[in-house]
């Protein structure tokens, strides 16, 4: 079982930046896949990024590539999102999430979620 608690969010002018933080509970988390996911209002759940158990693999959607990064840190089983050159099309509750196993873009293959942090970007 893993808890992940989302930390970070909050209000940002066009262009700005943040950092949000997923702590996860539990002593396994490096053998997690970590991925990152976004909903905003009346809109689906979108992958955004997710990152392997040893860090050495990231994948990002389009839309938010060369601007974020997704990082860990094992040691404090904790995963990072770092968003820079914020967009209001950016406002979302921002989820993360854990599973066991390969690369996937897919929500429903992710077994744990933590409960969101809102991300809102005004113009």
């Amino acid at each position: 079982q893993v808890q992940l608690v989302e930390s970070g969010g909050g209000l940002v002018q066009a262009g700005g930046s943040l950092r949000l933080s997923c702590a996860a509970s539990g002593r396994t988390f490096s053998s997690y896949w970590m991925g990152w996911f976004r909903q905003a209002p009346g809109k689906e759940r979108e992958f955004v990024a997710h990152i392997s158990w040893h860090g050495g693999t990231t994948y990002y959607v389009d839309s938010v590539k060369g601007r974020f990064t997704i990082s860990r840190d094992n040691a404090k089983s904790t995963v990072y999102l770092q968003m820079n050159s914020l967009k209001p099309e950016d406002t979302a509750v921002y989820s993360c999430a854990a599973r066991r196993g390969g690369t996937t873009m897919s929500a429903q293959d992710y077994d744990y979620w933590g409960q969101g942090t809102q991300v809102t970007v005004s113009s």
